[in-house]
């Protein structure tokens, strides 16, 4: 299999990344209230799932890396999108979750969410 590590790493980091910020962000404190508790529980399991499935697959190409991502996205990104409708604060956990610094940040636009 030939592949190049640079991209390869990177679809491996962003998995790896976007499932331990999901987590982390919603078990914050600051959302106590703001978000449900089953919303809170289908991200927790999506991300232990993911991360489960990265320590499984040490050896996944970075495809399989790309769409074991783009299936947690499917589970967040809609629970998200909800605390933002719901008056979660720019430089809430969206902006947390995708690694983007908080100094300036206005929250996702709907492209970015998409």
């Amino acid at each position: 299999m030939t592949f190049s590590t640079k991209s390869y790493v990177s679809a491996k980091n962003s998995l790896e990344s976007y499932a331990f910020n999901m987590k982390n962000s919603v078990e914050d404190e600051n959302l106590k209230g703001k978000i449900s508790e089953d919303d809170k529980k289908k991200v927790i399991e999506k991300c232990n799932e993911a991360v489960s499935w990265l320590e499984n697959n040490q050896l996944a190409d970075k495809e399989e890396y790309e769409h074991q991502l783009k299936e947690l996205e499917k589970v967040c990104n809609p629970i998200i999108t909800k605390l933002y409708q719901g008056g979660m604060p720019a430089g809430g956990c969206g902006t947390q979750a995708r690694g983007a610094s908080g100094a300036g940040a206005q929250g996702p636009t709907i492209e970015e969410v998409d």
